[in-house]
């Protein structure tokens, strides 16, 4: 019998980078993809005269639903596990990428892409970030920033090879092979994760896998309703809101902003691809300094570099300029995303972190909702974006404040 427990648990410790390997593939294909609507914007635009604001708004709707159902998905998760939901989730990701190469009408895209592809989001974050968080509790941030790597692994190739499709055949062919793509890979993925197991010992050292330990030392995972109750909790809350504000006003409208400077679509679409490739080291690093100096200063760096390149957004005026901001900029993406997780483990526990981060998740949809709707107003009335980028220093200086005054939870009270 203590030789069958010995198996089971060097089944779970090898079967950890399975885990691994499939949450960095649900991060790829699922932002991936998902990031790359911002190249379609020129392509709708010219075709059917919409407004970039009316455009904008279908991806604000999918943020916006994306982060309401991860609330859902986070309990799902923590109930019946993360494959369940992510085998659903195939099917509206995928076929409602397919469904995008049939719309005529901008109803038609709020309620494909909005409505659709916004549920078939809801897992992408949610199921691989708080899966990776329950599954490993030594150099948790370091594995978080390796499963973050695959969003920016994603955002290198996806948006380039849907310009390269748009550009060979048409908007509408480039959707269909995204979708065909994106719902094989989502059940392979889907099939691949498991339940974190109770108490599997972390390798070499007799730990546990899953943490049960909080950064304010009281040993214990807060459940849902104390952490709710607690002024961390919101203030973690808050700065994804602001965070995502910033960072899906980016994502949706550098590529129509970089058209107003470089005369090839490819070329202004690699922007979105350099981003990816710039945040797949951020991430990487910032889940090492996690562990090196915690998740509240790595917040705030990730913030002072935020700020620094919207600042240097508005007098990026030539195409070196662009790509020098994607660098940086990709560091502080995907730094401030790669952070998310691990903090509300670090703060909480994990015993609820499904449901608590499907929360924090919902609030940062909030920002992200509005952000590419704001800007692409702005941009309808004032042609040009710089005002938006303004405001999105300013919201960035704001985030800054907020975290800085983030404490530990004290339990004895």
């Amino acid at each position: 019998m203590h030789a069958n427990m010995n198996s089971a648990k060097e089944r779970a410790l090898t079967y950890r980078s399975v885990i691994v390997a499939a949450c960095f593939s649900l991060q790829a294909v699922g932002l991936g993809v998902y990031i790359g609507f911002g190249v379609f914007i020129n392509p709708l635009v010219q075709e059917f005269g919409w407004s970039r604001a009316a455009v904008s708004g279908a991806s604000s709707i999918a943020m916006f639903l994306m982060g309401f159902l991860s609330v859902l998905v986070g309990r799902m998760s923590d109930k019946i596990g993360p494959r369940f939901v992510v085998l659903l989730c195939a099917f509206f990701f995928g076929f409602g990428h397919i469904l995008m190469s049939r719309i005529n009408a901008l109803w038609q895209l709020y309620l494909v892409f909005g409505l659709v592809i916004g549920t078939g989001m809801s897992a992408v974050d949610v199921i691989a970030l708080s899966t990776t968080a329950q599954w490993f509790s030594q150099k948790r941030g370091t594995i978080t920033g390796i499963v973050k790597v695959g969003a920016g692994f994603g955002q290198l190739i996806f948006p380039m090879a849907a310009s390269i499709l748009i550009t060979t055949y048409s908007w509408r062919v480039s959707y269909i092979a995204l979708g065909t793509v994106s719902f094989l890979l989502f059940i392979i993925i889907g099939l691949l994760l498991r339940r974190a197991p109770d108490q599997p010992p972390a390798s070499g050292t007799g730990a546990t896998v899953v943490s049960q330990a909080v950064s304010n030392g009281s040993g214990e995972s807060l459940s849902l309703k104390d952490a709710l109750r607690t002024r961390a909790f919101w203030i973690i809350c808050s700065s994804n809101l602001v965070a995502l504000f910033c960072l899906m006003t980016v994502m949706v409208h550098i590529v129509p902003h970089a058209s107003l400077m470089i005369d090839s679509p490819t070329k202004a679409a690699g922007i979105l691809s350099t981003i990816g490739f710039a945040s797949m080291g951020g991430r990487l690093l910032t889940g090492i300094v996690i562990d090196r100096i915690g998740t509240k200063r790595t917040t705030v760096i990730s913030y002072f570099l935020l700020t620094g390149v919207l600042l240097w957004l508005q007098v990026a005026d030539a195409p070196w300029m662009l790509y020098l901001f994607a660098v940086f900029y990709g560091v502080a993406h995907g730094g401030l995303f790669t952070i998310i997780s691990p903090i509300v483990a670090d703060y909480f526990g994990t015993k609820s972190h499904g449901a608590l981060f499907g929360i924090v998740v919902f609030c940062g949809t909030l920002g992200g909702a509005l952000g590419p709707l704001f800007s692409g107003y702005i941009f309808d009335v004032a042609g040009s974006y710089h005002p938006a980028f303004w405001v999105c220093a300013g919201v960035s200086v704001f985030g800054l404040l907020l975290i800085s005054t983030l404490k530990s939870i004290d339990h004895r009270k």
